[in-house]
């Protein structure tokens, strides 16, 4: 199944990735959103990772993807076949690391991170597992933090080719509406649809596999309140990014609405729109969940 932005015929509880176009169309929009934008570099630099993703995601096959039987017994237990603590991963998304340093090769980056990139391709297997094993355990250390960036960025690509490998009909929505029903993830925002038979639709994009899944609208995506909720916006901006704020449990989620603008992107309008994280951080909200490539604060600088 293909992703909702293009237009959703039926609210479909889950919509797995297309790895052909998910990460060249973060890049794209990221090309599109740095043009006069106060970050723009950065966002240029971040346009050039998921471009290296794409690369990876079409390079990169699963050799022991997840079968069948593996797939009905994790959803009968309700819990998320590709949740990193229990999945084994495939040691193929190594070769994807290397093939997405490879294609930054030529793209201008952030000080430091040329040395770091060095570092990963002189690092042994167990050392880049290690990373690896840190990030999705949440327990990098700060001098690590460059080096997992570009971990981080690699195992997006191996989760979301994972995710597409599965059966949509036998997944399942998590009793936890705000983790993906794939990888136990958190999302990286909220887009609420503009087509299909049903427009309004809310879906929430896996920060880790690229997944989308319906999640009800004004229910909060972290304490599951619905008479705490209200709607924040940079005032003068054209209203298609707003954060979601419970006075409940005090966070704050992004959401993304098609009808603003058709050519909207749950990952790269995230990237784009930390004028509104900082906004509504100082006002006194948590974000549900961290982005994943915001590993190192110093690379926005």
């Amino acid at each position: 199944m293909g992703s909702p932005l293009g237009g959703v015929q039926a609210p479909e509880p889950i919509c797995l990735p297309d790895p052909k176009t998910r990460f060249i169309a973060t890049a794209s929009r990221l090309d599109a959103l740095s043009e006069g934008h106060q970050m723009a570099e950065w966002l240029k630099f971040m346009a050039a990772l998921a471009r290296a993703q794409h690369a990876a995601a079409l390079s990169v096959a699963l050799s022991h993807p997840l079968d069948e039987q593996q797939l009905e017994e994790s959803v009968a237990s309700r819990q998320p076949p590709l949740a990193p603590e229990l999945h084994e991963r495939d040691p193929s998304w190594r070769q994807g690391l290397m093939v997405l340093l490879d294609g930054l090769d030529h793209s201008p980056m952030p000080e430091g991170s040329a040395a770091s990139i060095d570092e990963l391709r002189l690092s042994s297997a167990d050392a880049i597992e290690g990373l690896a094993h840190d990030f999705l355990c949440g327990s990098i250390d700060s001098n690590d933090a460059v080096r997992a960036l570009y971990v981080a960025a690699a195992l997006q690509v191996y989760f979301t080719l994972a995710a597409a490998s599965l059966r949509a009909p036998l997944l399942r929505l998590l009793p936890d509406r705000g983790t993906c029903p794939c990888c136990g993830s958190t999302p990286v925002s909220g887009l609420i649809t503009a087509s299909g038979r049903t427009p309004g639709t809310r879906y929430l994009y896996c920060s880790l596999c690229s997944t989308a899944w319906n999640h009800v609208r004004a229910v909060c995506i972290t304490c599951e309140g619905t008479g705490a909720l209200s709607l924040r916006s940079i005032e003068g901006d054209s209203g298609a990014i707003k954060a979601e704020v419970c006075d409940d449990c005090h966070t704050y989620a992004k959401m993304l609405y098609q009808a603003k603008d058709m050519c909207i992107d749950p990952f790269a309008d995230d990237l784009a729109t930390l004028g509104l994280d900082m906004m509504v951080a100082e006002a006194g909200w948590s974000r549900h969940a961290p982005n994943p490539l915001l590993l190192v604060d110093n690379l926005r600088s």
